[in-house]
C-alpha cells in the first residue's frame, strides 16, 4: 500500500519538471520568423532544392528527361513545404516559382534541351529574386560549373 504515496509523488515531480520543458520550447515554424539566416529548419529545406536545382542542371543536360523530371518534382515539394510550414515567407514569392517550374516541366516532356536550359535560368532567376525581398541575396544561385555528385551517372536510365 505503500507504494501508492511514492508513485503519486514521483508522477508529480516528473510533471513538475516535464512543465517547465514544454514551455521552453521553441514556437511552431508558423510562428517563428522564418526568413531569419539562421533558421535552420527553412535553411534545411532551401539547401534540399540547391541540391535538386543542381542535379536538375545536369540530368538535363546530359538528356536524362526522367530523372529531371524527377528532380522538378521535387524542387516544387521543398518549395511547398516551405510555404506551408512558414507562413512569414511571402507567398507571392513562393507561387511565382510555378511558373519556371511548370515550364521545366514542358520542356522535359517535349525532350527540348533549349527550352529546359530557358526554364532552368527562369526557375534561378526567381530563386534569386525571392533571395533578395527576403534581405539574404548574399545567397546567390547560377547553373552549376562542376558536378559535385561524381557518384552519380547522370546520363543513366535515359528512357527507362
Amino acid at each position: 500500500m505503500r507504494s501508492k504515496p511514492v508513485t503519486l509523488v514521483l508522477a508529480t515531480l516528473l510533471l513538475a519538471t516535464l512543465a517547465p520543458a514544454a514551455a521552453q520550447q521553441p514556437p511552431a515554424p508558423q510562428q517563428a520568423d522564418a526568413i531569419k539566416p539562421g533558421n535552420s529548419r527553412l535553411a534545411d529545406l532551401m539547401e534540399a532544392a540547391q541540391m535538386r536545382h543542381i542535379k536538375l542542371w545536369f540530368a538535363g543536360i546530359t538528356g536524362n528527361w526522367k530523372l529531371a523530371g524527377y528532380q522538378t518534382r521535387q524542387i516544387k515539394t521543398r518549395l511547398q513545404d516551405a510555404a506551408s510550414l512558414y507562413q512569414s515567407l511571402p507567398v507571392d514569392d513562393v507561387t511565382t516559382m510555378a511558373k519556371p517550374i511548370a515550364a521545366l516541366a514542358v520542356a522535359i516532356a517535349a525532350e527540348d534541351s533549349k527550352a529546359f536550359v530557358k526554364a532552368y535560368g527562369d526557375l534561378t532567376a526567381g530563386c534569386n529574386s525571392c533571395h533578395r525581398e527576403l534581405k539574404i541575396g548574399f545567397i546567390e544561385l547560377k547553373a552549376p560549373a562542376a558536378n559535385p555528385f561524381s557518384d552519380q551517372v547522370f546520363g543513366a536510365g535515359k528512357g527507362k
